[in-house]
């Protein structure tokens, strides 16, 4: 990560990038419905099991959670955590550089909470309208 990076406000743009491409997918109800369900998985369970339940979606929320996974994966890369350079396989990123690693899994998994917070409203102010 460079220095003087702003981590918030990282986390305010992907989380808006988050909600418009989710959103270029779904509606607006299943946007929210989708970003408020992965930020309950990834405070739950984790950073692995996040991106686990993002795979693991149906057929109607394919393309959103494909979505998701790009930006997640983008926000990662752009805070400088290990193993997301150049991800193919976020899982395996998570398995085989993050869990090695506890202040970037913790750092990992407090940028995509707050980036999930910002989408979330996000996507609720899209509702609004």
């Amino acid at each position: 990560m460079s220095e003087g990076v702003n981590l918030d406000q990282l986390c305010a743009k992907y989380g808006y990038e988050m909600c418009k491409s989710i959103n270029s997918q779904l509606d607006g109800s299943k946007t929210e419905n989708l970003i408020t369900k992965s930020l309950g998985v990834l405070q739950e369970d984790g950073v692995y099991a996040f991106f686990l339940f993002l795979r693991s979606r149906g057929e109607g929320e394919k393309k959103g959670t494909i979505k998701l996974i790009d930006q997640a994966c983008i926000l990662l890369r752009s805070a400088g955590i290990k193993g997301f350079q150049e991800p193919s396989d976020p899982l395996k990123a998570v398995r085989d550089e993050l869990s090695n690693n506890l202040d970037q899994l913790l750092l990992a998994k407090r940028l995509l909470e707050q980036t999930l917070i910002y989408a979330r409203y996000h996507a609720k102010a899209l509702e609004g309208k």
